[in-house]
């Protein structure tokens, strides 16, 4: 037995040592667990059991999720993305994960939502996108998830929910949407919610106790419980043509306020006294089976003493029918004796509503119009003209990918309530001054990948709200400041993938976007930034990697005085000098430099950058030794990979460091020799080297020069701009914080 037993345990064994496990990954395999965090993946491993339930892949670097990213792992139950740098999430990205109940994609650079996003999550409980980028949610990315019950998208960039985004959460309970921008919220924005339990809008723009109207019509709803309705200042409710079939009599106990309600057209036999509403003028009940027995008697008492006028008519008994309620009196609603509501209803046919005739949806030649989710499509339909004739409540308008070359004047003019409106692909080499008249409600405008070398002055006149608008993947060669002036709510502005070569001085942000608070400038051709060209101070993330500066733009961001994420990664800068962030040091959280070629880095290169500060990261950078990591206190992400990093006692401050901080930081040598690939944290020399009684250095610590000098004319030079720089130091520098 014992011979047995001993086989049975190494058989087990050797399947446990036989199942796939990707290189640089960690495996559980009696947990059915894959960990592959922070090992700078670009994509999803391969080699990963088709049995893992549980996978982590945070901390990598995948920029994309492509179609069928996750087909060899079907039994996924827990999948762990956060802080992966995606960009985009494709169509079928996750159908293969019909199990799935946990997505984590919060800590990414997600900027939309589209229809196919979530295709094939069926059992998805939980979907955490918190942290990203999102400024816009398409119709329809969510109707795959009908068993989701928590949605977290707070710590986005939205402004505005359009109407029925959330279509398909049919089980959501907590819908999160927290630390937004949100100031404007469609009529039917959270319609077909039914079982919503909990909605978090703090930390936006809105201001919901001042809502007085709200909208709720065409919804199939069939119950309104007690306290459906919490609005203080609500004064007009509409509910009409849902499917409601009873509404609590404490529905509106919350909303005291509320004049005039409307459930006509829905299936209520008979209606309560509402508790609630003490000045509520009129009950609109047309187009309900109203029975008029001694059922609705307590309501039309209660509507004489409270002077509130009733719409809507009997349809039974037989000798009342269609009789006005307004005109019933109290006498005439009489039960039989024994008789109940519903064997009347039985005993007379109450008249039905004629069905009405749907129009005809109007919809240009050649595009796809929803009126109920009123958008409208083009996309790649070889337009060479923009279409006439979409339906005037469509506010999310697509014609991506068509071949327009030029937008004349009035191009817009007919669809005035247009809130999203997309021209990528379109191969837009010119537009028109005033070619977006008309359009008041715009919110967001893509330009993106077309052919544009500059913008008229006027060319966004007429549509005064912008707040997003993306030009990256055009040919511009200048910063459009002037064309900017006419959208003075221009929050967020993407200028990507275009050949500006430098940013000039003089009122760049303060005349033309003064309320802009992320700019994107990410692979231009960039090489210098003038002196306060930058002079904005609500500007809060400033992407200028993938450029050719050739040092730090200490001069150009003297004026950004709120700016908390800036990204450098990806130019020249071969020398990180001292105070080289200090005009921003007060505010600054995220501070990114990757593959930017320095060579050496001052001492004093991070000063005043103290507790704020909360992302470091320099990857892939040749310096051999990093400034005092210590003062940063408040650091919770540090990317130290690809550094080669000399390890002698000179490094001893960033081995004491390393040892300090509670969260994973790869950092390993490059030299000398026999130290070379080693991890800092395990080199035994550091514990030989002698202890330093020197404190943690303050934020005006002394410099170090870029060179060590070598002669007496070098040290007088060093020394003399050593001096000259511990003045500058000392000196009063005005920030605003």
């Amino acid at each position: 037995m014992k011979f047995f037993a001993a086989v049975i345990i190494l058989s087990a064994l050797i399947l446990v040592k036989a199942a796939k496990c990707p290189r640089m990954c960690s495996c559980d395999n009696t947990k059915l667990t894959v960990t592959c965090a922070g090992k700078n993946l670009t994509k999803v491993p391969a080699a990963v059991d088709e049995i893992t339930v549980k996978l982590n892949l945070r901390n990598n670097n995948m920029k994309s999720l492509p179609k069928g990213s996750f087909i060899q792992t079907p039994y996924l139950t827990h999948l762990n993305l956060q802080s992966c740098n995606i960009e985009h999430v494709k169509e079928g990205a996750f159908r293969s994960l019909g199990r799935l109940l946990n997505l984590n994609l919060a800590y990414n650079k997600i900027d939309m939502l589209y229809q196919e996003s979530f295709d094939g999550l069926s059992a998805l409980k939980e979907l955490n996108l918190h942290h990203n980028r999102i400024e816009e949610i398409q119709p329809g990315a969510f109707t795959q998830l009908g068993v989701l019950n928590m949605l977290t998208l707070s710590h986005n960039q939205l402004v505005y929910i359009p109407n029925m985004v959330f279509q398909g959460l049919h089980n959501i309970k907590w819908l999160r949407l927290s630390h937004n921008l949100l100031n404007n919220l469609a009529p039917e924005a959270f319609a077909g919610l039914f079982t919503l339990t909990r909605l978090s809008l703090d930390h936006n723009e809105l201001q919901l106790p001042e809502v007085t109207r709200l909208d709720m019509n065409h919804n199939p709803m069939m119950y309104l419980g007690d306290e459906a309705v919490s609005m203080v200042k609500l004064t007009h409710l509409y509910l009409d043509h849902m499917s409601l079939q009873d509404v609590s009599d404490q529905a509106l106990s919350k909303a005291p306020r509320v004049s005039h309600l409307d459930v006509s057209y829905n299936q209520l036999h008979y209606l309560e006294p509402l508790s609630g509403p003490k000045e509520l003028i009129s009950l609109n009940l047309t187009g309900n089976p109203v029975y008029c027995n001694c059922f609705l008697r307590q309501l039309r008492q209660w509507a004489q003493k409270n002077t509130v006028k009733l719409f809507g008519s009997c349809t039974g008994p037989s000798h009342l029918a269609d009789e006005p309620l307004e005109k019933m009196k109290v006498l005439d609603l009489r039960c039989r004796r024994g008789e109940s509501l519903k064997e009347e209803n039985e005993k007379d046919d109450a008249p039905t509503q004629p069905t009405k005739t749907e129009p005809k949806v109007q919809c240009p030649d050649n595009c796809d119009c929803n009126v109920d989710g009123q958008h409208a499509t083009c996309e790649g339909r070889g337009h060479t003209k923009v279409p006439k004739g979409f339906p005037a409540i469509t506010q999310l308008l697509d014609l991506r990918n068509n071949h327009f070359h030029y937008l004349p004047v009035n191009s817009f003019k007919t669809v005035g309530s247009v809130i999203s409106l997309h021209l990528e692909l379109c191969k837009i080499h010119e537009i028109e001054s005033g070619a977006f008249s008309g359009m008041k409600k715009l919110l967001y405008l893509y330009l993106s990948d077309n052919d544009l070398t500059s913008l008229d002055p006027e060319a966004f006149k007429g549509a005064p709200e912008l707040t997003y608008l993306h030009l990256e993947g055009n040919r511009l060669l200048e910063f459009p400041g002037t064309a900017l002036a006419q959208v003075p709510h221009l929050f967020v502005l993407h200028l990507e993938r275009n050949v500006i070569s430098k940013l000039e001085p003089s009122g760049l942000l303060s005349s033309t976007a003064p309320n802009l608070r992320e700019l994107y400038l990410t692979n231009n051709t960039i090489t210098a930034v003038a002196k306060d060209a930058l002079d904005s101070e609500l500007l809060a993330v400033l992407y200028v990697d993938m450029n050719q500066l050739k040092e730090v733009p200490t001069r150009g961001l003297s004026k950004t005085s709120q700016l908390e994420d800036l990204n450098l990664s990806h130019n020249s800068i071969k020398w990180v000098g001292p105070n080289a962030f200090q005009p921003v040091s007060r505010t600054l959280k995220k501070l990114k430099m990757d593959e930017t070629g320095i060579e050496k880095m001052s001492s004093d290169a991070l000063t005043g950058l103290g507790p704020g500060l909360r992302a470091l990261t320099l990857r892939g950078n040749p310096v051999e030794v990093l400034p005092d990591l210590r003062p940063l206190t408040g650091l919770e992400l540090v990317d130290l990979n690809d550094i080669p990093l000399l390890c002698d006692c000179t490094q001893q401050t960033l081995y004491r460091w390393l040892g300090s901080v509670n969260f994973e930081v790869t950092a390993t040598c490059a030299s000398p020799p026999e130290q070379k690939g080693q991890k800092i944290r395990e080199v035994l020399l550091f514990k030989s080297c002698r202890e330093s009684s020197e404190s943690p250095p303050t934020l005006k610590s002394k410099t170090v020069s870029p060179k060590p000098s070598k002669t007496k004319k070098d040290k007088a030079r060093s020394q003399k701009g050593r001096a000259k720089t511990i003045s500058t130091t000392k000196s009063k520098v005005k920030l605003y914080g």
